[in-house]
């Protein structure tokens, strides 16, 4: 991490040093949780711990934590609960993938899910229903009303589920306070270890497993127990607290401060509406993302376009295109997310290389003050001269 200037949080955060040493003396213990013996005991202790700090970030009783191998099969899993879904239509592909005959509720220019449209949807519908509403957009980091989406699901009779993964550990919330029946975690958004997530179930909820072939995480969830990466989560977890403050705030409001001034026709999505305080979806005009990601990367700068969720490939937003962003400005749009590491000389470096693209889309545009097409050169050679 020392060489490279990441700011691509919301695709994964660095693991911290505490979890690693934690993970690292766990796997030196032999032991199956569901062994009887004392390196079961100790391993089922570990995990045990871990559950109980996840249920703290969230405000939950430990028993209600149901470890998953991520965010995804946690959504999965939440969304088998009921017949009929309705969903954001601004969800992350792990839910809108899973049910392709799910309501989708639009959204308005700025991301937020347009209630009155939900109250509607759901009066028409006459089966058991769940609504699934993130928490926090993975692309623009819009934070969406979850309160009023709960209340309105009760109103009719559903359920509402809460794609917590981006928001846990960045925004302070209590599940119970947000009258919300079922919660997905990840923990590598947390600075955790990949490949281990958590479903949370509100105290009356009861739910059908997904893997079964045994009795493991109270039967809700079979098969042996990923202990190193439990352990990891349930020490992220506990650190949360430390993480998300003004500082981070100050970092991505120094960027959007700038590349404005710089730019006055850039575009920063969703700035009028609450927001993560760590993420910023940032369009640079006549400079298409994917151009923007690779030059980053070879100046030794990561940052993303979109979700990290497209095996390597930059595709369109479906998140923009539902809030009706242009698509000449949605391809131009880059997602720079911030974190417990991140550093003003990364700020400094990002705004170096961002101003020099720019310059250089600049002079693309006009041919008597530059001799050449400086972006793809950039792509070609590798090089890039900062000040």
């Amino acid at each position: 991490m020392s060489q490279i200037c990441y700011l691509d949080y919301n695709a994964t955060a660095p693991v911290k040093p505490d979890v690693v040493s934690r993970m690292s003396a766990i796997l030196a213990c032999a032991g199956n949780p569901s062994s009887v013996h004392t390196g079961g005991r100790r391993a089922r202790r570990a995990i045990e711990e871990a559950r109980e700090n996840v249920g703290d970030l969230v405000g939950c009783a430990p028993e209600r934590v149901v470890f998953t191998s991520g965010g995804t099969e946690a959504n999965n899993f939440a969304i088998s609960y009921r017949p009929r879904i309705l969903v954001s239509a601004v969800e992350h592909v792990s839910i809108l993938d899973a049910v392709s005959d799910a309501i989708r509720i639009p959204v308005n220019s700025s991301g937020i899910i347009d209630l009155d449209a939900l109250r509607w949807a759901l009066s028409r519908e006459t089966a058991p229903a769940l609504v699934s509403v993130m928490m926090a957009n993975n692309e623009t980091g819009v934070i969406q009303p979850l309160g009023r989406v709960a209340e309105i699901a009760h109103e009719f009779g559903a359920l509402c589920h809460c794609d917590a993964v981006q928001a846990a550990g960045k925004i302070s919330f209590k599940m119970d306070d947000l009258g919300i029946d079922l919660l997905s975690l990840s923990a590598h958004k947390l600075g955790g270890p990949q490949g281990v997530g958590a479903l949370v179930l509100a105290d009356d909820i009861e739910v059908q497993p997904l893997i079964r072939g045994g009795a493991q995480e109270r039967g809700w969830r079979a098969g042996t127990e990923n202990v190193p990466g439990i352990v990891g989560f349930g020490v992220a977890a506990a650190l949360c607290h430390e993480d998300y403050d003004a500082r981070i705030a100050g970092l991505r409001d120094r960027i959007e401060r700038h590349v404005t001034q710089v730019a006055p026709r850039a575009t920063i999505f969703a700035a009028d509406v609450p927001r993560l305080s760590n993420t910023s979806c940032i369009v640079m005009p006549g400079v298409p993302s994917e151009t923007q990601v690779i030059a980053f990367d070879l100046a030794g700068i990561a940052v993303s376009a979109g979700a990290a969720c497209s095996s390597g490939r930059v595709a369109r937003s479906h998140v923009l295109d539902a809030m009706g962003a242009d698509p000449m400005e949605s391809g131009c749009a880059i997602r720079v997310s911030l974190g417990w590491a991140t550093r003003d000389s990364d700020i400094d470096r990002f705004l170096v290389v961002w101003n020099d693209l720019h310059a250089r889309s600049r002079a693309r545009r006009e041919p008597r003050t530059a001799t050449e097409n400086a972006v793809p050169e950039i792509i070609a050679t590798g090089r890039m001269v900062l000040p």
